[in-house]
């Protein structure tokens, strides 16, 4: 009975290494990589008509390999429950879930899309990708204001760039709408200028005051608002990271103390 609880403990330790080394973790990303290049060519119907079975035979392979690796970092935890209180790791067992179920299904065409979302595992396996949508994901309830703050700023200007321009223009301000997605192009600053301004510029020379101020208001302001947001979020969520550091060393010490009362407790029963 104590070599069973003495064995286990062990064994899980060894696990959360060889799931942590960084030369696992390397291996994951190269094979979701790999993964990313299959599903890219299976976009060529002479290669994949071609190829079929082999192809087939690598999805395979690749969705266990990903299932062990689920499975290891399972066992890794100190407790199975614990596994799922990270929302990444529920990222990745749904992932690789959905890779099982396309397996069940290969034959058909629609769920062969569901395939490329296993790329978007490398995100969970590099930290420095985890820590960049994480802070996107804290900007999310102050993009709204922003949003709606835009919002109001577009439609202003579609209402006054149709009454000004609807005859001069009406390709590009001829009702709401067209307004609307004529200033979604010059707030991209993609020939703005050059295929909306100058033509109306032609017509009524003053069109270039209501151009520029959109630009001004709407891309130098609202963009660095947009900046200002993810750049405070991104300090956030490593100030985040600084503070789980001394907890992860607490937990370290821990386990080093519950070793050496594994060891005290072997060296008493021998």
């Amino acid at each position: 009975m104590p070599n069973t609880e003495t064995k286990m403990p062990n064994l899980r330790r060894q696990i959360h290494q060889l799931v942590n080394h960084k030369y696992f973790t390397g291996t994951i990303l190269g094979l979701i990589m790999f993964n990313a290049i299959i599903v890219g060519l299976e976009t060529y119907p002479s290669i994949y008509e071609s190829y079929k079975e082999l192809f087939y035979l690598m999805d395979r392979a690749l969705i266990w390999i990903f299932t062990v690796e689920i499975v290891l970092r399972m066992i890794a935890e100190k407790k199975f429950i614990h596994f799922f209180k990270n929302s990444w790791n529920w990222f990745d067992f749904l992932i690789v879930a959905a890779g099982h179920i396309f397996v069940g299904a290969h034959f058909v065409t629609v769920l062969r899309i569901l395939r490329v979302l296993r790329v978007f595992r490398a995100i969970s396996i590099l930290p420095s990708l985890r820590k960049l949508v994480d802070a996107l994901l804290l900007t999310i309830p102050a993009l709204g204001n922003i949003m709606l703050l835009m919002s109001i700023i577009f439609y202003i200007f579609a209402v006054t760039g149709t009454m000004l321009f609807a005859e001069v223009a009406p390709e590009y301000f001829g009702s709401l709408q067209l307004s609307l997605l004529t200033l979604f192009q010059v707030v991209t600053l993609e020939s703005w200028a050059s295929g909306v301004m100058w033509p109306i510029f032609h017509e009524l020379p003053w069109a270039w005051i209501y151009f520029v101020l959109f630009v001004l208001v709407g891309t130098f302001v609202i963009f660095n608002l947009f900046i200002g947001v993810i750049v405070s979020n991104v300090e956030k969520a490593d100030a985040a990271d600084k503070l789980e550091e001394p907890d992860q060393l607490a937990e370290l010490r821990n386990e080093v103390k519950e070793l050496k009362q594994l060891i005290i407790n072997m060296s008493r029963d021998k």
